[in-house]
């Protein structure tokens, strides 16, 4: 499948990022995840999002599954993250569903905020990654968005709508 131009940002994007299917399991990551966790890239792919939680946060995680199965997407869901080393840190979990061209859930994108890094630093990072992400999704719209394939389309308007939720948020509330 080609990627378009805004998943190739997705992979070193300063924020955490993954892909899941519709049964929870993770497809892609980017790095910051991937150390964010203290795990290679390697070890996260094809496992459950549950063991990236500890279980005294396993309820509050189907809840989020729950909301996100009804609504096709889920907001500021406060969650705590366990790393490799097991210390924990608190996340707010943003993610919007991906369709397939017949509009069948195939999964979500998903954006992890460590809430122990919301420094005024990281913000103006962060809101710079999400306006710059925008700008080139609207130009893949304008150049190439009749070339693509179906699987690309659609992959396209999962990423357009979470860089449009991601853009609506107040990130400094977060701090």
């Amino acid at each position: 499948m080609p990627q378009t131009e805004a998943r190739k940002t997705l992979k070193d994007a300063p924020i955490m990022w993954r892909r899941i299917n519709s049964i929870g399991m993770i497809l892609d990551c980017n790095s910051t995840y991937a150390a964010n966790l203290g795990y290679a890239k390697s070890e996260i792919l094809g496992k459950p999002i549950f063991e990236h939680v500890p279980k005294e946060s396993w309820e509050s995680m189907n809840e989020s599954l729950k909301i996100w199965f009804e609504t096709g997407k889920v907001t500021d869901r406060k969650i705590t993250f366990i790393r490799q080393d097991k210390s924990t840190f608190s996340g707010l979990l943003q993610a919007t569903s991906l369709y397939d061209e017949n509009k069948n859930l195939i999964g979500s994108n998903t954006v992890i905020f460590d809430l122990t890094k919301m420094s005024e630093e990281n913000i103006a990072k962060y809101q710079q990654f999400f306006e710059e992400s925008s700008k080139k999704l609207k130009q893949i719209k304008e150049k190439e968005y009749e070339q693509l394939d179906k699987e690309s389309k659609s992959e396209y308007e999962g990423l357009k709508q979470m860089f449009e939720m991601l853009l609506k948020i107040n990130l400094l509330q977060l701090k």
